[in-house]
């Protein structure tokens, strides 16, 4: 099994607890936006949030890819989605960051998310076969999630 590194250069050992999830099956785009949603939250209103998400009774703002979507006006912005697949992820990520903070001993309600990050991971290349001999490639690309929380 490889090393991973996580992409958070200030890390704490006392106060802060971490998580990843290693090549994930997600849109990588999806993937960021709800990064970028969570951060700043506490741990227990960020997992409520993205419940609703997972229920569809919440939409995330898309911030950046964001052409060719609908007009919701959510919160602020004007266009927005249901990312289910990537909330399930990020979910399992908050519930796998709340067991090292217990593992820890560090006091899960008040945890606040410093940091999140979605990045691309490994590519998986496979061809599509075309006219006269020829092929195309199509790509799968998987994801590396992290997330981390400190005690306020």
């Amino acid at each position: 099994m490889p090393e991973f590194g996580y992409s958070f250069v200030k890390y704490n050992e006392v106060s802060d607890v971490r998580g990843s999830l290693r090549e994930v099956d997600v849109s990588p785009k999806e993937a960021r936006e709800v990064a970028n949603y969570i951060k700043g939250m506490s741990l227990d209103r960020a997992k409520q949030i993205l419940q609703e998400v997972i229920d569809k009774r919440r939409m995330i703002p898309f911030k950046r890819y964001h052409s060719k979507i609908g007009h919701h006006n959510v919160e602020g912005f004007y266009t927005g989605r249901y990312p289910v697949k990537a909330a399930k992820f990020f979910l399992k990520l908050l519930e796998n960051l709340e067991s090292n903070a217990l593992y820890k001993g560090l006091d899960v309600s008040r945890l606040i998310i410093i940091h999140t990050t979605a990045y691309p991971g490994r590519k998986l290349v496979r061809y599509v076969p075309r006219a006269y001999g020829r092929r195309s490639p199509k790509t799968h690309v998987y994801v590396h999630i992290e997330a981390v929380a400190r005690v306020i």
